[in-house]
């Protein structure tokens, strides 16, 4: 705890991961941690060790921004059960972690707050990905071994990519929402960040509602038994970088060599489309959840923020409706696609992180390739995948609902066969 504690006095400064941190709280308990593995008593599976949390996990008696400066001084209530599932597993709160206001916001930019700092590049900031900025940057820079983020549209998954961790997204459902603040009650998933698959399987087994069906130790060997879908390039958005491409296509040539059989396969026409329905979900969602405040220029909310939210207005009467409908249809086709593969291989990020002064902060171009499995309701691993310049390059593997076994299994032996997610951010200059 003293280790990570020192090393976030050095460094965040510099990065800005941490709204608060917890320190004198963080190494009482600690203390307290050593006293009951000394009296050899009972200890949780994760026994003390340091987590950090997305501000959206509320700690009752505890400050909650939520990302908005506007609950600055905001006391919680309750304790959200993501926190009381890891203080229950023996996991010691470090403090909480920045994030886009209301968790709206792929490129992980906040004005007023401020925009944590991708350690990858400590000359010119850029993006950490959104909407859990925060936990990306803290687990990339060794800040934290392990942190909590949410995904709606790709919020675990973008800052995984940007920032050269992994990032697990869970169906929706397997993981309590109470206690946590709310952007999308129909796609809103709590989801762990961390520098390996292992990292993330051993959070997943507490964090859930009905545990899942793990191992306690993830198998390395071959994937002879797996189907994994392939898509056509030519379906892809055709803002992709050249390296995330190569990146990709390595990667399902590596998964070829564990085993699997990689199937070239089309998607339906509609897939990449869904990006927008999902953005309009949302923000009808969060302008309902936030609908008191969000149109009062009084209240120091980011400009791009409250312009997301306030897309809800162009919707017709019925048309939120009508996109759920449309949503539940597309999620049994897609149940009928998927019926032949196990898993699919995408890309996770389209770009490696721009710099944060080069963006187009309405642009949606870092959630095109993630916001899909939200809408369709599948689980979804965020891998790191190689380098392009110093910057790191990501893959996802898709499974279908409640497949987390599936995707952990590919994503360790993928681990295990190469180096991606070992080398680290060069943080001796910060």
């Amino acid at each position: 705890m003293d280790a990570h504690l020192a090393r976030i006095g050095r460094l965040d400064d510099k990065l800005h991961a941490f709204v608060e941190v917890y320190a004198e709280e963080a190494r009482a308990l600690a203390d307290a941690a050593d006293r009951a593995r000394a009296a050899r008593l009972p200890l949780g599976p994760l026994h003390g060790l340091p987590i950090g949390l997305k501000d959206l996990c509320d700690i009752a008696g505890r400050i909650g921004t939520i990302g908005s400066k506007m609950w600055a001084a905001r006391v919680a209530t309750e304790t959200s059960a993501t926190v009381e599932r890891l203080l229950a597993a023996g996991m010691i709160p470090l403090g909480k972690l920045h994030m886009v206001e209301f968790a709206f916001g792929a490129w992980g930019t906040n004005a007023q707050m401020g925009t944590p700092w991708n350690p990858w590049d400590l000359k010119r900031q850029r993006v950490p990905g959104g909407s859990s900025s925060g936990t990306g940057v803290a687990v990339a820079a060794g800040l934290v071994p392990a942190g909590i983020g949410s995904d709606t549209g790709g919020s675990v998954r973008i800052p995984a990519a940007f920032n050269g961790v992994t990032g697990l997204k869970t169906t929706f459902g397997l993981i309590s929402l109470r206690g946590t603040g709310l952007l999308s009650w129909t796609l809103d998933t709590i989801g762990p960040l961390a520098r390996s698959v292992e990292d993330c399987a051993a959070l997943f087994r507490v964090l859930c509602d009905a545990p899942p069906d793990l191992p306690e130790q993830l198998p390395t060997g071959r994937l002879d038994h797996y189907r994994i879908a392939l898509p056509d390039r030519a379906q892809l958005p055709d803002f992709m970088h050249p390296a995330v491409l190569e990146a990709w296509t390595a990667a399902a040539r590596e998964l070829e060599k564990l085993g699997a059989h990689v199937v070239p396969a089309r998607l339906p026409d509609w897939h990449f489309d869904l990006a927008r329905q999902v953005g309009m979900i949302i923000a009808s969602e969060a302008y309902e959840l936030h609908r008191a405040y969000i149109e009062d220029r009084r209240q120091p909310i980011n400009d791009a923020a409250r312009a997301r939210i306030l897309g809800a207005q162009q919707l017709a009467p019925g048309e939120y409706a009508g996109m759920l409908r449309q949503m539940g249809e597309r999620r049994r086709a897609f149940g009928e696609w998927f019926r032949g593969f196990d898993a699919l291989l995408l890309p996770t990020a389209p770009l490696p992180a721009p710099a944060l002064d080069e963006i187009d902060e309405m642009a949606p171009v870092p959630s095109s390739l993630t916001r899909s499995a939200n809408y369709l309701g599948l689980c979804a691993l965020a891998l790191p995948a190689g380098f392009r310049e110093g910057l790191p390059l990501s893959v996802q593997v898709i499974g279908r609902p409640f497949a987390e076994r599936t995707i952990l299994e590919i994503g360790q032996a993928f681990q295990a066969a190469t180096a991606h997610h070992r080398p680290r951010p060069a943080l001796t200059a910060a």
